[in-house]
Parts: structure tokens; C-alpha cells; sequence
């Protein structure tokens, strides 16, 4: 038997994660295959990063033309950086993960667009070292075909393919802890998720 406790590192902590938002702009989302459940999935990921102390940040890609956060997430993250290039890396700043002294090496990406912003942001935080989680009910393109292509091309290169709930569910790890009875409450007002559709 494994000491306890072990946790295998495919399985989020929530003492070394961190969440991304990625672009979920105004002038971006109305163009989005099932932008309404998207935003759902990020906004029910936000606010149990929220419940576990997990850090969240929030990139915008050229907000003067596409606008600001949508509302129903802008509240999550007080620092937003700007962008021009598609990966978020440059704008947020991040050391490469070997030179980590908070240990947050796991970063869970949600946004738009799966295909660009996300992909090429996570494609470079792994050549940094760090952990790619991706909650796909939290991804979303214009086009799903581009979004199902862009999720296989990252599972192909080592990002781990996840589920919004699986990664609240892991960042509590038991039901004796203090924040189980919160995410359950939580749980029950949300709409399960059926997979996407236009």
C-alpha cells in the first residue's frame, strides 16, 4: 500500500493550482457554439476555485475591440491583463515552473477560444513545466469542430482532458472537508451538462 497521504500528480490540488480564464470577452462570446453553457461551466469552475482558495486570473485579448470580461465572470479576478499575442503567457508573467516558490504548477484553463488563445497558452505553459488541466465543458470555439481537434492535439501532448466537476471535486478531495457541504449546495443548483451542441 501507498503512504498516506498520496495523491498521483494527474489529480488536481488545491494547494498547487492555480485557474486561468481565458478571453471570455463581450464582443467574443456571441460567436461561441453554446456560449451560454460555457459561461455557466467557467462561472460554477470560478466560484469553487473561490471556495478552495485557489488563485484566478484572467486574461483579454485586445480588450479596447473586444470589450471586457462578460459580467458573469469579471467579479473573479481583480487583476485582468491585456494581451495582443494569442497565448496568455507573456501577459501573465509566470516564472517557468522550476523557479516556482508557491508550488502552483497545476494550472486549469477554461475560455475562448479553444483552438487559439487556449490552445497556444497551454502549449506554452507546458514547455515552462507546468501541469495543463482542461475542464472541456468550460472551453469553447466558434466552431466545434476546431474545438474537438484543439482538445485531442492537447490531450496528445500530455494536458489532461477533465470536466468542471471532477476538478471542484478533487480540489476537495473528502467529504469531511470543510467545504464539502458549500460544494454540494452548489452542485444542486447547477444544470448538468450533456456535452455541446450549436
Amino acid at each position: 500500500m501507498f503512504p498516506w497521504p498520496f495523491r498521483s500528480p494527474e489529480v488536481l490540488h488545491r494547494e498547487q493550482s492555480r485557474l486561468v480564464i481565458v478571453d471570455v470577452q463581450e464582443k467574443l462570446v456571441p460567436a461561441i457554439a453554446d456560449r451560454h453553457g460555457v459561461i455557466a461551466s467557467a462561472r460554477f469552475l470560478a466560484e469553487g476555485a473561490k471556495l478552495f482558495g485557489v488563485p484566478i486570473h484572467t486574461t483579454e485579448q485586445y480588450p479596447q475591440g473586444l470589450g471586457p470580461t462578460v459580467p458573469e465572470l469579471a467579479g473573479f479576478a481583480t487583476d485582468k491583463p491585456a494581451k495582443k499575442r494569442f497565448s496568455g503567457v507573456e501577459a501573465l508573467g509566470w516564472p517557468p515552473a522550476a523557479e516556482l516558490t508557491d508550488g502552483r504548477h497545476q494550472i486549469v484553463l477554461a475560455g475562448i477560444e479553444a483552438h487559439v488563445c487556449v490552445l497556444q497558452t497551454a502549449f506554452d505553459l507546458m514547455a515552462m513545466g507546468y501541469s495543463v488541466f482542461l475542464p472541456v465543458d468550460a472551453l469553447g470555439s466558434r466552431s466545434l469542430f476546431d474545438r474537438e481537434v484543439a482538445i485531442e492535439r492537447l490531450r496528445d501532448a500530455g494536458a489532461v482532458v477533465t470536466t468542471v466537476e471532477a476538478a471542484l471535486f478533487e480540489w476537495c478531495e473528502s467529504a469531511d472537508a470543510a467545504e464539502f457541504k458549500t460544494l454540494s449546495a452548489l452542485l444542486k443548483n447547477r444544470t448538468p451538462r450533456m456535452g455541446f451542441h450549436s
